[in-house]
């Protein structure tokens, strides 16, 4: 049985940003974040090479809680919080 279309069990949302440049995937996600309830988890798909050496490292430096970064060969998956006390 596939649930391709649906996020992991520990997350409550998922952005497919596979095929968008930085910093717009680093935008988008972000904007995301801020959409969803303090505490939820969102479940990044973003391209090799740029894509995942700089959303994860910004996400931090804004204060968001990444909690893995999967190699998924194709494509990697980065599991993030959104923090109670983020603004």
């Amino acid at each position: 049985m596939s649930h391709a279309s649906a996020p992991d069990s520990s997350t409550e949302h998922r952005l497919d940003l596979r095929g968008t440049p930085c910093p717009i995937n680093f935008v988008r996600t972000k904007l995301y974040l801020q959409k969803i309830a303090p505490g939820d988890r969102l479940e990044v798909w973003l391209d090799p090479g740029e894509p995942i050496e700089q959303v994860p490292d910004s996400l931090r430096m804004e204060g968001y809680l990444v909690e893995a970064i999967e190699d998924r060969t194709e494509f990697f998956r980065v599991t993030v919080q959104r923090p109670l006390d983020i603004a």
